[in-house]
């Protein structure tokens, strides 16, 4: 079947009780067993398996071109996960450009318990083949990154890592561009992150995190971390992902549309320094993402000529774009990443310029999203 398909009908048959066309709630924390260690189905206790988020997880496989997926409370509780198959002393490489709720998790949390972290440039694989190390035990992507919509050619980076004598798993965060305009599985990553917050969810209405792989032995080892460790999404949750699911393909289109012209519009404001987007000429990946992604996506960043303090009072006086952290939903937000999002990188190597602003562009009109910008850098 094709994504859009997919998307409505992955993981959600009609409910065998009683033919309900949308996937139930199942708000249980229990299950009645038909034996002792006899669970009906496989589900015996909800932190364990719950049949809504059964779907949401068969829903997020399919539309990954995987085979098994795993939802999470957050996508960092996803993030966490993921590194919790590594032993103590193992290496991790990261982008140098990673979400700041990353960095911190990598720099301030997980190096406590004896991880080794790099940060390199990651859009140079010749730089990730001189950052292995023979204790690299995986390899973490944004593609494209936050803020800066750098774009990593996953396919390049997949071969080197894979020739490494270790073989370190290749792992992308897909959540910019959605598995509706990148499959990285398909491109050789060996498992797929997601913050399912933004645009799978779409709705700025719930926090959430997937996994995606096709690995049986690693599904297995995820499975059980999940159980574990505990961080689940609940039923509710699960539900309104689902819901947000349905519409990705046509808000994806939309977000795009509204993206590309909103950049035509700042490349030409004489208060813009520079536009950054994965699909704009100016991009030095460029060919890698028109390769590699259906679309640009809805995610734009710019520098004000201004400076910080004209970056600040240009976002602070928008109307239709609120100002506000987070990103993917059907309204658009803008934000200075180095004071917000991103202010858990600073006076690090991934410190963000003061006088970048980040859009996330919805699906309104774009005529109204235009003006409103224009408005704002005019004031």
């Amino acid at each position: 079947m094709k994504f859009e398909t997919l998307a409505i009908h992955a993981g959600q048959e009609p409910d065998p009780n009683n033919g309900a066309v949308m996937t139930p709630v199942y708000f249980t924390s229990t299950y009645k067993q038909d034996g002792v260690g006899k669970p009906r189905q496989g589900y015996e206790y909800s932190r364990t398996s719950n049949p809504t988020r059964k779907a949401l997880q068969d829903c997020l496989a399919a539309l990954e071109g995987g085979e098994y997926g795993l939802a999470f409370a957050s996508g960092l509780a996803a993030t966490d996960t993921v590194l919790r198959l590594l032993d103590a002393g193992a290496h991790v490489l990261a982008g140098n450009d990673v979400y700041g709720g990353t960095f911190r998790l990598f720099d301030k949390v997980l190096r406590r318990f004896s991880l080794d972290f790099t940060f390199a440039d990651t859009t140079d694989p010749e730089s990730v083949a001189d950052a292995l190390t023979p204790s690299t035990r995986l390899v973490w992507l944004e593609t494209p990154t936050n803020p800066l919509l750098r774009v990593t050619d996953i396919r390049a980076v997949a071969e080197i890592v894979h020739a490494h004598p270790n073989r370190p798993l290749l792992v992308v965060d897909n959540t910019f561009a959605t598995p509706y305009l990148q499959r990285p599985l398909e491109l050789g990553a060996d498992i797929v992150v997601h913050s399912m917050t933004k645009y799978l969810g779409g709705h700025s209405d719930v926090v959430g995190g997937a996994v995606i792989v096709k690995d049986k032995e690693l599904a297995e080892k995820l499975f059980f971390l999940q159980n574990a460790v505990g961080a689940v999404l609940g039923p509710m949750d699960a539900f309104l992902v689902l819901r947000g699911i349905k519409t990705l393909s046509l808000r994806m289109d939309r977000h795009a549309e509204n993206a590309m012209a909103i950049v035509k519009f700042l490349e030409s404001h004489k208060a813009v320094e520079k536009v950054i987007y994965p699909f704009h000429e100016s991009h030095p990946q460029v060919k890698i993402a028109k390769r590699q992604m259906k679309n640009g996506g809805g995610m734009i960043s710019f520098l004000h000529k201004g400076g910080r303090e004209a970056a600040v009072k240009m976002v602070e006086s928008t109307h239709l774009f609120t100002l506000a952290e987070s990103l993917g939903g059907v309204e658009s937000l803008i934000e200075v990443p180095a004071a917000m999002t991103h202010l858990s990188v600073a006076g690090s190597q991934l410190d963000v310029n003061p006088a970048l602003v980040r859009l996330s562009v919805g699906i309104e009109h774009v005529d109204d999203l235009i003006a409103d910008l224009k408005q704002a850098l005019e004031m």
